[in-house]
């Protein structure tokens, strides 16, 4: 887990501080798939600006996220930008929506927030590529290497009180 110490920066009210910063990323679970960040460790951009009563607090890095398809379960690779932000105030007794939940006890929990970074930064689906067909919904195989289709021989017995009406009209 990569912590960053926000005692060592000593700034004034409108300063900013930069640092490079590698954080460690942990695997990341999305719809009871495992996703794992490649390299493990990315660079990153961290941004500390003295505010009046608080810390503004900004994040970069880019990550590529490998697992599987959300359609066909096929090896897929997401490639993100990811940019956050936190404001933190510190005064000793701020609201506490004011208080940033990644700083504890001094201390910046980095590899908390870049997850939830991530996570806010994710598509809709991970897709192996964007016009994967998925699995057979009948069969289960998958439709980019084979592409089917079933005759659907028997009607649904959910439907058959409507396929009486259908004969009375």
């Amino acid at each position: 887990m990569t912590r960053f110490p926000l005692r060592k920066v000593r700034l004034r009210s409108g300063e900013e501080h930069r640092e490079a910063i590698p954080i460690e990323l942990e695997p990341f679970e999305l719809g009871g798939q495992r996703y794992l960040p490649v390299p493990q460790e990315v660079p990153a951009e961290l941004r500390v600006t003295q505010a009046t009563s608080g810390l503004v607090l900004g994040i970069g890095f880019v990550v590529r996220l490998h697992g599987p398809c959300m359609r066909c379960l096929a090896d897929a690779v997401a490639e993100l930008t990811v940019e956050a932000s936190e404001y933190h105030d510190s005064r000793t007794d701020p609201a506490a929506e004011l208080r940033s939940e990644y700083v504890v006890e001094d201390q910046l929990e980095l590899s908390s927030w870049a997850r939830d970074a991530i996570a806010e930064a994710l598509p809709e689906s991970i897709l192996h590529a964007p016009d994967c067909k998925g699995l057979c919904p009948v069969c289960g195989k998958d439709l980019n290497l084979e592409p089917h289709e079933h005759e659907d021989s028997r009607p649904d017995p959910r439907w058959a009180a409507l396929e009486g009406l259908r004969e009375q009209l």
